[in-house]
């Protein structure tokens, strides 16, 4: 996309904020020229306020939820010709005033989604708010290994063309959330941008946050979202040019090498993942290793399919036995020479104890041989796919 053409739209999701609407919209007005209100079913006469205003103005017939009013005002922009819109919420807690900041970051990074990263200094932000978002960040992190600090913000900028090729299915709240990890298993940037923040006392405070329906909502879309990401399936990319994921293999090592450094991985970055996957994987994590190396992964924000890759290497029986064996000799001075059911059946919880110490013992200095392997290796793979193109 041409930084040079990029169209911008204010949108102004509104539904009963009959009193803040008119003002919320003459600051969008006094920062651009193009700007639309969607309102979502309000029954408060909001939109009669809005009477002389040089703006476009679209109506739900009933209630539908902000993610579906941010939807209907998507396919809006487009018939408009905009490439993006950024969104602020119609209670006033936003200063539209802040808008070229997102103009900014867009120009330089156009198919980017954009979020407004709010001030939680003040005084006046409700403790409930304050740890909503450090939940949702940390779920974020979890499912995509991207790292924003707003994630609940609705001061947001949207490329249209995200917004028209992403499977989305939240209509609510939990669309906010939705959108972002989405994006992210899509390829997309998250960028985003220090704004401030207004609530007003308690008494004259206007939400429509459902504690429990929305909270319930936010919950099973996490669940979802999480299991998914738990799953080391390639995710759609969205964008032409944009390369998803193929399969990795210890048995075609050099094919899964170049697969993965076309996916912008740096020689170190896929040796890192590597080693965690080889720590991970000597662990005598029974049954747990796979869950435990995506989630490190998706944590640390690590390639999850190199990671489980070379994980694969420490499958038994050759790596357990040799944490076993090396277990052994610390605690008796002497190695495991008598393999049968007594020493492997009867006397399971001691080979288990000593599974572990090995495993502290190994786990790290094979996870740096890896690394090593793995980093001058991908090194030589990548002068060749330079070399060859």
């Amino acid at each position: 996309m041409d930084a040079n053409k990029v169209k911008f739209v204010i949108v102004i999701p509104v539904y009963n904020h009959a009193k803040s609407l008119r003002e919320v919209v003459l600051r969008a007005l006094e920062v651009h020229d193009t700007v639309m209100v969607v309102d979502d079913g309000s029954t408060d006469g909001g939109r009669d306020t809005l009477e002389g205003l040089d703006i476009l103005v679209l109506q739900h017939p009933i209630n539908r939820g902000k993610g579906a009013a941010i939807l209907t005002a998507a396919k809006a922009s487009r018939r408009l010709g905009m490439t993006h819109m950024v969104t602020i919420d119609a209670d006033g807690q936003h200063n539209p005033a802040e808008f070229n900041r997102f103009v900014s970051v867009v120009k330089t990074d156009p198919h980017a989604i954009v979020v407004g990263k709010r001030d939680f200094q003040t005084l006046d932000v409700p403790g409930l708010s304050r740890f909503g978002r450090q939940f949702s960040n940390f779920w974020l992190r979890l499912q995509t290994g991207q790292a924003i600090r707003d994630t609940q913000s609705g001061f947001r900028s949207y490329p249209l063309v995200v917004l028209e090729r992403l499977k989305l299915h939240e209509n609510g709240y939990a669309f906010e959330v939705e959108v972002l990890v989405k994006a992210a298993w899509a390829g997309i940037a998250l960028r985003e941008v220090d704004i401030s923040v207004y609530y007003p006392p308690g008494s004259e405070r206007i939400s429509h946050f459902h504690v429990f329906r929305d909270n319930l909502r936010l919950s099973l879309l996490n669940t979802k979202l999480t299991l998914r990401s738990f799953v080391p399936m390639p995710h759609r990319r969205i964008l032409d040019g944009a390369k998803g994921d193929h399969k990795i293999s210890i048995w075609h090592p050099l094919r899964s090498l170049k697969t993965l450094l076309t996916e912008n991985l740096s020689p170190g970055q896929l040796a890192t993942a590597g080693a965690m996957g080889m720590f991970l994987g000597t662990l005598p994590l029974v049954g747990l290793h796979t869950i435990t190396i995506l989630l490190a992964a998706g944590f640390f924000r690590l390639n999850r399919l190199a990671a489980l890759g070379t994980s694969q290497f420490c499958m038994p029986p050759l790596v357990p036995a040799l944490c076993i064996e090396t277990g052994y000799f610390v605690r008796h001075g002497k190695f495991l020479t008598e393999v049968s059911l007594q020493t492997l059946g009867y006397q399971g919880l001691e080979r288990l104890f000593e599974w572990i110490i090995g495993s502290v013992i190994l786990a790290p200095l094979i996870s740096v041989v890896m690394w090593c392997i793995l980093f001058m290796t991908a090194l030589l793979v990548k002068r060749t796919i330079r070399a060859s193109n």
